[in-house]
């Protein structure tokens, strides 16, 4: 009977707190799998899916750009303003979701499962890990964070929004206060990059000597 541990890395926070930055600094540095929900959010409503059916369906061909694909833009400043709109769309696309995930756990365990390391990590990269009700997929919660003020001015830079618009996309979310709560760690991006990065490799190192330790 095989020993190896699998560490499932929920990676999520707020929007622009830096989640994109870590998943792939975890990627490029540490060679860790990244399941991006984002990716398979897209993937969801691709031309000839049933999603993207049924968004035409509620909203007209007028949500689709003249190549077919959706209106993303478009979407967006439906959903975030309507409650019931969004609703409407997660119901459609988280279920879709959190199977690719799972698939995708299954799949790195499967790969690695010739490989002699005592460890298999994944990370899933779920901006709405805990609106989505996906933690319990996760061995461990990492959150990345940033000060309300910064995040509002990242965001607002970043889409090119006005405050009002960004400030709504934010309240969208779960209060990153509460979503630190609940993590095993949290990652501090209120300040540079270089500062984030040295987080993240301080704790791989530590992690990576705990497991070695217990095995």
């Amino acid at each position: 009977m095989s020993d190896r541990i699998v560490r499932v890395i929920g990676l999520t926070g707020g929007i622009a707190t830096g989640k994109t930055t870590v998943s792939n600094y975890l990627a490029d540095r540490y060679h860790f799998p990244v399941l991006d929900a984002d990716v398979y959010a897209r993937e969801a409503v691709q031309p000839g899916s049933p999603i993207l059916d049924a968004i035409v369906e509620r909203y007209g061909p007028h949500i689709l750009l003249s190549d077919g694909n959706l209106n993303r833009a478009e979407l967006g400043n439906i959903v975030f303003n309507n409650l019931a709109d969004r609703q409407w769309l997660e119901q459609l696309i988280h279920p879709y979701v959190r199977q690719c995930l799972v698939a995708g756990i299954q799949s790195c365990i499967s790969r690695c499962s010739s490989v002699s390391n005592d460890t298999v990590t994944v990370i899933l990269a779920v901006p709405l890990l805990f609106e989505a009700k996906m933690a319990d997929l996760c061995t461990e919660i990492w959150v990345v964070y940033c000060s309300p003020a910064v995040q509002l001015e990242r965001l607002m830079q970043r889409d090119n929004l006005s405050f009002d618009r960004a400030n709504a996309r934010i309240n969208t979310q779960l209060p990153l206060a509460q979503k630190c709560q609940q993590a095993d760690v949290v990652l501090d991006n209120s300040s540079t990059l270089d500062s984030l990065l040295r987080q993240v490799d301080l704790l791989c190192f530590s992690r990576e000597s705990q497991a070695e330790s217990s095995a």
